[in-house]
């Protein structure tokens, strides 16, 4: 075991652990975002340069500090490191620029996107943008290509984080997609269109940061924050069929694996029970899914502390049991 500083916070963890996953095992607001970095996919993380952090102090035998930002998904942890992410201007100027650069090209496609309320990089540029850019030039534009019948590519979208390449690498029989090209010009694709039909295709959605591979059966249907998820599972010979269902009333509206909150898969579900199973006679229903990150879904539960009761009446009760802590009274008014 190795004990490092975070953000003064001193943390033990394992040999061999990187400086990301020390700082969430802290968690709270002094975790660096990630948006390649992904923990079930070997070899992920490196490319995004989200969570850069200053090394002030190298380890306990060689104090000094690292010249560089460092990328903390992939830099192990030394004994009697010293790291900064929240407390380093430098840090968090750098970040800015990453969000910069990454919506540089990105198109303006919030209110047609289906990834919109749940996207990581609406959340890193809500929490480290700016409100304007630097950019003059013209946006790349790509040919759009069709790549499965279960499957939508939005090549504009994508910020090359690899992870759709990876999971199809790591949990899939065969790769058909890939990043092709070089430099401004690479971009994911397949050289033969249609081809995308693997029975573990469907979690490239699920891995994915942004809008760039969404679910066709869910395309332009309904709004995530409409919808009421729900924790469900069902005998498949070929997953764990461990699931979420987006509900909005009595209708399934799609079907996704669980996520941490990290939103990072638990585990990986079969096309089977993403795409073939939207009748809820076809689920054994849990409860409702609880969202631990932070998003417009999470605050869509509509169970805020609400403190004049007469104004708002029959609090739900996860509601009432959350102000009996609080010091207030449900009465008083405010």
């Amino acid at each position: 075991m190795v004990k490092i500083t975070f953000d003064g916070i001193e943390v033990e963890v394992e040999e061999g652990t990187t400086i990301l996953n020390a700082a969430r095992k802290i968690g709270g607001e002094v975790v660096p975002p990630a948006m390649c970095y992904y923990t079930p996919l070997k070899g992920s993380g490196g490319k995004c340069r989200a969570c850069l952090v200053k090394v002030a102090a190298g380890s306990a035998k060689d104090p000094r500090p690292m010249p560089k930002l460092v990328a903390s998904c992939i830099t192990p942890v030394q004994d009697g490191m010293v790291v900064e992410n929240t407390t380093n201007p430098d840090v968090l100027a750098t970040r800015k620029g990453v969000v910069e650069m990454l919506l540089i090209n990105h198109p303006l496609d919030c209110p047609i996107c289906d990834q919109a309320g749940e996207c990581d990089l609406q959340n890193f540029s809500y929490e480290h943008g700016t409100s304007g850019t630097r950019y003059e030039e013209e946006r790349r534009t790509f040919e759009k290509i069709d790549i499965g019948p279960l499957i939508q590519l939005h090549m504009t979208r994508c910020i090359l984080c690899y992870r759709c390449v990876y999971t199809a690498d790591q949990i899939t029989e065969k790769r058909v997609h890939g990043v092709l090209g070089r430099g401004d010009a690479a971009e994911i694709g397949t050289y033969i269109e249609n081809v995308i039909d693997n029975d573990f295709s469907g979690n490239v959605i699920d891995v994915c940061p942004v809008g760039a591979l969404t679910d066709k059966t869910f395309r332009f249907k309904n709004r995530v924050w409409f919808t009421k998820p729900m924790d469900a599972h069902r005998d498949c010979p070929k997953c764990s069929g461990k699931v979420v269902l987006w509900m909005r009333g009595n209708d399934v509206m799609r079907v996704t694996a669980r996520k941490d909150k990290y939103n990072e898969v638990q585990e990986f579900i079969c096309n089977e029970c993403r795409f073939d199973h939207k009748d809820p006679n076809d689920w054994t229903i849990e409860g409702a899914r609880k969202i631990d990150r932070g998003s417009v879904i999470s605050a869509n539960h509509y169970e805020l502390p609400v403190l004049n009761v007469p104004v708002v009446p029959n609090l739900p009760g996860s509601t009432e049991d959350d102000l009996k802590d609080t010091p207030f009274n449900l009465g008083r008014s405010v």
